[in-house]
């Protein structure tokens, strides 16, 4: 079961503790009930019954019938079915805002906004996971210990349906509904060899050369991300040597020798027995963009992490862009 916020357990004890009132029951009044519209604002966050079950410790049916006793009070639907999960009505955002402003309220009475806490949970590919979200998480919880955040490394495209993860980074600008999509920072990609590579087997002078070597890069029937897909634009006739769904793999075969990788530059650049090649015919320009729902980036742990992430990223700017 995931892991629970003291204040969220909080929350989920009261929860419980009136979730089989019948709706009938004189304690149902005209105002809708507080222990509801936090389960509104849970399934709001996740987009997903069963992820808000686990994150306030109740199960299913608990909030499927909270949601009914919510729209019962209100008068109408909160929530609308879409192949993405669950998404919010107009009726349901009004909500929403008032689940949001309890919430502030019982987390005022539990410390102050400083001490945000609670899970908070981050998709981003092999190399940005690594050099970038998890030096900006240690920031966070150094200073706000309450805070815990799980790190899942992943080279995709950003869901449709954002449900398990509260922040995605992406490479390529996404397509996405329903959800914030804020522009990180652009980054580099070039070509590297070894030393030791070159010295065995020369070093190319120009695109032409590099069809005498392998190339280090992503398995092609695997790749997700379109904007990945560059290798065959410069470099055709490179055939392929150690290929693999993870950038830190490519940076390793590259280093022993395995031929030339297309490298992420803010990754190559820390081994000094990499060289870049071609620099001025092969520099490849990409970006990093952040995904959340815009509910999700309200809370104070996450809007935490954020921030964190994007100082991180300004901090690394000119490694990002391949300049040492």
């Amino acid at each position: 079961m995931q892991k629970v916020a003291p204040a969220m357990t909080k929350y989920a004890t009261v929860i419980c503790k009136n979730a089989d009132v019948p709706l009938g029951h004189p304690e149902h009044g005209r105002l809708p009930s507080a222990d509801d519209l936090l389960i509104l604002l849970a399934v709001g966050r996740t987009g997903r019954y069963n992820t808000a079950a686990d994150d306030l410790g109740v199960n299913h049916t608990t909030i499927s019938r909270r949601i009914a006793a919510l729209e019962a009070t209100l008068g109408g639907r909160v929530l609308t079915k879409s192949g993405s999960g669950w998404e919010l009505t107009a009726r349901g955002k009004d909500a929403l805002a008032a689940a949001e402003n309890i919430e502030a309220a019982v987390r005022s009475l539990i410390g102050p906004d400083d001490e945000a806490e609670g899970v908070v949970r981050v998709s981003a590919t092999d190399g940005f996971s690594a050099y970038v979200v998890a030096p900006a998480v240690a920031q966070v919880r150094r200073r706000h210990p309450g805070i815990a955040v799980e790190i899942v490394a992943t080279t995709r495209r950003a869901s449709q349906q954002r449900s398990g993860m509260d922040v995605e980074i992406v490479v390529g600008e996404p397509q996405v509904h329903r959800a914030e999509a804020i522009k990180l920072s652009d980054y580099h990609l070039g070509l590297y060899a070894s030393r030791s590579y070159l010295q065995e087997h020369g070093e190319p002078t120009s695109v032409p050369d590099l069809q005498a070597h392998p190339l280090v890069y992503f398995i092609d029937s695997m790749l997700q991300v379109d904007d990945l897909d560059i290798a065959p634009g410069f470099a055709p006739l490179m055939r392929e040597s150690v290929t693999s769904t993870n950038v830190f793999v490519h940076v390793e075969a590259t280093r022993a020798d395995a031929g030339i990788g297309l490298l992420p530059c803010f990754m190559a650049d820390r081994h000094e027995d990499l060289v870049r090649l071609l620099p001025d015919d092969v520099s490849i320009r990409l970006d990093y963009w952040l995904v959340s729902r815009a509910e999700t980036l309200r809370r104070p742990e996450v809007a935490r992490v954020v921030d964190a992430i994007r100082t991180s990223v300004v901090e690394q700017k000119d490694a990002l862009l391949g300049k040492r």
